[in-house]
């Protein structure tokens, strides 16, 4: 819960600075969603993982604070995690671990052009539920583990490098990179290395 006020008090204040400074623009507000391409970050126990496929939504307001930068905070769900495929007596198996998240993006963004903008900043998440799904490719059965969000660290932190182009006022095409800087394991054994989560997305927004 606390780290769930962390977030919000990010929000918060990031409004109360765009109120102290001075722009012509007013804020906007606007729904966004796109896929997900995740993966995490690979040690010795990691070598067959692959990309996995989700997606994320949520909202946004963006609120301009000088004539060419804005600050653009966000409340969206969002799927990480991993797959993988293995072979186990003679039968073809794919894994997928599924982490979903509550994210607050923090996105410090330029205009560098009237309709492009560039953007970096924090991103807050807190985790919603950790799965594992196993699947027998050969013979079609599967089967999804419980919930296992205890064992890991809740709280996930990183870094969004990303860009944005509107082709109407209203329309844009989004696509950012986060970088985890979080391990994901509550208690990493000594000598093992970090696994931290890793996404591309790329989705549509709007703006009211």
């Amino acid at each position: 819960m606390k780290k769930v006020i962390l977030g919000l008090a990010v929000i918060g204040s990031t409004f109360a600075f765009a109120q102290t400074t001075k722009s012509s623009s007013p804020v906007s507000f606007g729904v966004k969603a796109g896929m997900n391409v995740s993966s995490l970050s690979k040690d010795k126990d990691l070598d067959d993982q692959k990309s996995k496929i989700g997606f994320n939504a949520g909202v946004f307001a963006n609120i301009p604070v000088a004539s060419s930068f804005s600050v653009q905070p966000e409340l969206l769900y969002s799927q990480y995690g991993s797959k993988a495929e293995y072979k186990l007596l003679g039968d073809k198996y794919s894994s997928s671990t599924n982490l979903d998240y509550l994210t607050v993006p923090v996105m410090f963004q330029y205009n560098a052009l009237p309709n492009l903008y560039l953007e970096a900043g924090p991103e807050f998440g807190f985790m919603l539920s950790a799965k594992n799904k196993v699947k027998n490719e050969t013979s079609g059965n599967s089967s999804t583990t419980d919930d296992f969000k205890d064992n890991l660290n809740t709280f996930n932190f990183g870094i969004g490098l990303g860009a944005g182009y509107y082709f109407t006022p209203n329309i844009g095409i989004t696509a950012r990179y986060v970088a985890g800087l979080t391990d994901i394991a509550k208690d990493r054994p000594n000598g093992s290395d970090a696994v931290k989560n890793n996404v591309f997305q790329v989705g549509l927004a709007y703006k009211f």
